[in-house]
């Protein structure tokens, strides 16, 4: 109980003091968890394990959509893919297939990677800047 409590609190701390890049990288990394965790479920015949981390998974790429700045040409591209996502997550739910969870698995680890890459660039060019 008193670990569980540690890590909600180091968890917070990390939320509250993230920057929103770092932010970002931390959600994508967890969707690619929950996927990991849903597709883990079905290997052990815990439907109900796998149906949670569908379901939390879902509600994080909802998250992405609702969050979305639309004022970058990739917004369009990137809102299609978290559509995309959504449906075939919904499509593994129903069917129990651990293929489409692979599948999903590799389009949030690109996005996960992506975004880790840009946000180091980003960094980078911001040091450049400010010397």
């Amino acid at each position: 109980m008193i670990a569980k409590q540690y890590k909600e609190a180091y968890l917070e701390s990390t939320v509250f003091t993230s920057s929103p890049e770092k932010l970002t990288l931390l959600l994508y990394s967890h969707l690619v968890i929950l996927i990991r965790q849903a597709q883990a479920g079905l290997e052990e015949k815990d439907l109900k394990k796998s149906h949670i981390n569908i379901i939390k998974a879902k509600k994080l790429i909802i998250n992405f959509e609702n969050t979305l700045d639309q004022t970058y040409k990739i917004a369009a591209d990137l809102l299609a893919m978290y559509e995309y996502m959504y449906r075939r997550l919904t499509e593994a739910n129903l069917k129990k297939d651990w293929d489409i969870l692979e599948e999903i698995l590799s389009h949030a680890r690109v996005l996960r990677d992506t975004w880790a890459l840009a946000a180091k660039i980003s960094k980078g060019q911001n040091n450049q800047l400010g010397s």
